[in-house]
């Protein structure tokens, strides 16, 4: 049985889930979220809790019981806390700027300024020129923003310049010597 998959999730009050065949839709305090579920899966609402079950051991089965559990808790938390990803900038003049409420415009050493528009459900925030804050309701639009933005200027090993996230840790290399 697999571990994740047998634990219920919890549903905190505010949270309202409609439990359709192949889809489930979670509406909160912060938005509303909809994921397709496999038809082998089953999924009830028992007790202000989520209970997801499987048919067989078949290993299909096996691998998207625990995936169907964790994708139906992502979106709990997205829809009552939301998510976050916050990035760093290094290097000299590289920089990060919001212009209007959803345009980054990144300084990152290029002959041209790099420009993000941020997809519908996804906030920037710019608290200081070297510090980027990524937030939304899905975890994985948060975490694909964050990675495109990575991926603009990712942090280079010799001097450590680029985009990083927050606590990552670069290991650095030692240069030519003379």
């Amino acid at each position: 049985m697999s571990r994740i998959g047998k634990q219920p999730v919890a549903v905190p009050d505010g949270v309202e889930i409609t439990i359709e065949p192949e889809l489930v839709k979670v509406k909160g305090p912060k938005g509303e979220l909809e994921e397709r579920v496999s038809r082998d899966i089953g999924v009830e609402q028992q007790n202000g809790e989520i209970v997801v079950t499987r048919p067989s051991d078949r290993g299909e089965h096996r691998a998207l019981h625990g995936l169907t559990r964790s994708l139906i808790a992502n979106m709990v938390e997205g829809v009552t806390n939301g998510y976050e990803k916050r990035l760093e900038i290094q290097g000299v003049g590289y920089r990060a700027q919001l212009q209007g409420d959803n345009k980054l415009v990144l300084a990152l050493g290029y002959s041209h300024p790099v420009e993000i528009t941020a997809p519908a459900g996804i906030d920037f925030e710019v608290p200081m020129p070297t510090r980027i804050a990524v937030r939304g309701i899905s975890k994985q639009a948060v975490g694909e923003v964050a990675a495109n933005i990575r991926k603009q200027r990712p942090p280079e090993p010799y001097k450590g310049k680029g985009i990083r996230y927050e606590g990552e840790y670069v290991a650095r290399k030692v240069g030519k010597r003379a």
